[in-house]
């Protein structure tokens, strides 16, 4: 049956309407992003991954051609933001940036509501980050040869600081107390800036905590500093030793950040992200922040099959880890 004019509007009305349905999803992808592109942040504003964030979206705005919107979702310990992003739609405009943590958490909490291996589509590695073990000005130790000593001696009075249950300061900071063999009484925060706030203040004793948020106030004196967790020394802080020369053999934490989207993205969006994050790593501005505050940029690892291989080695690793330290999932 031929279609009269008066049924041809319809009819055509119709047959966009399937055409759209099929390339619809592929049309999205394919001029993506056509708004801008919101980089959610686990931890508080102010803090080392933040101050990561903050940077590289700068970096990948100009590949991507769209604003590039930090936004900061805190609590238990990163997984709160983290699991946000898992349940976000998967169309490339909500990008999660988390480090380490993202690898602990299925052992430090028995329902962290998302899969580090199936909740996720990988963008790649982002920076590496040194942990530096750090204290209030006044702290008495000079070196960390004096650090040891009295931190074996008063461990009953010291005082170790952390951001909170799966933050990079709490996982450093017991593998620290487990390096010294001292039990000391760690006081959590509700992120890196109150628990730094209450050390420069004096409220409370140590920390150890990722070179981004410590190099300004070490530069300025406004702490103690006694070693660096990597195994090479720092360039902005070359007088400061690593904790393995210092006599701790081994001794090596590093705080990789990574980038991630929710499983089901298009993989032409995945593929623009990868391209906008690649171009913004080889940024100079954003190496030159970076190395300012002691981080590798991993440009040669951001790419999806670098950051899958690190999960998959870390998430066993660290739950090893806790298990000899008897630590249980919360």
């Amino acid at each position: 049956m031929s279609l009269t004019p008066r049924f041809l509007p319809a009819a055509l009305t119709a047959a966009a309407l399937v055409l759209a349905g099929v390339a619809g999803p592929a049309g999205a992808a394919d001029d993506f992003p056509r708004k801008p592109v919101t980089v959610v942040v686990p931890f508080a504003a102010g803090g080392p991954t933040d101050n990561v964030a903050r940077s590289l979206a700068e970096a990948m705005r100009p590949t991507l051609g769209q604003t590039v919107v930090v936004e900061n979702k805190t609590g238990a310990g990163g997984t709160i933001g983290t699991s946000f992003v898992a349940r976000a739609e998967p169309d490339g405009y909500t990008v999660l940036l988390m480090h380490i943590g993202f690898s602990t958490a299925p052992s430090l909490y028995k329902n962290p509501n998302y899969d580090p291996f199936k909740s996720f589509e990988p963008i790649g590695l982002v920076v590496d980050v040194p942990m530096t073990i750090i204290a209030r000005d006044n702290f008495p130790p000079n070196d960390i040869k004096e650090f040891v000593e009295y931190v074996r001696k008063n461990k009953d009075k010291v005082s170790l600081a952390n951001a909170g249950i799966g933050a990079a300061s709490q996982l450093c900071g017991t593998m620290l107390t487990s390096a010294l063999g001292a039990d000391l009484l760690t006081v959590p925060y509700g992120g890196t800036g109150p628990a730094m706030n209450d050390l420069l203040g004096k409220q409370v004793d140590i920390m150890c905590d990722q070179s981004t948020n410590t190099t300004q106030y070490i530069l300025a004196k406004k702490v103690k500093a006694y070693a660096v967790t990597t195994q090479k020394r720092m360039p902005t802080l070359p007088d400061l030793p690593t904790m393995d020369e210092s006599g701790f053999k081994g001794f090596e934490v590093g705080i990789w950040h990574g980038m991630w989207v929710p499983k089901g993205t298009p993989k032409p969006v995945v593929d623009k992200l990868i391209k906008a994050l690649q171009a913004g790593l080889a940024d100079p501005k954003f190496q030159e922040r970076m190395h300012g505050l002691g981080a590798e940029v991993l440009t040669e690892q951001a790419n999806p099959q670098a950051l899958e291989a690190k999960v998959k080695q870390q998430v066993p690793q660290w739950a090893e880890l806790f298990k000899k330290a008897g630590i249980q999932p919360q």
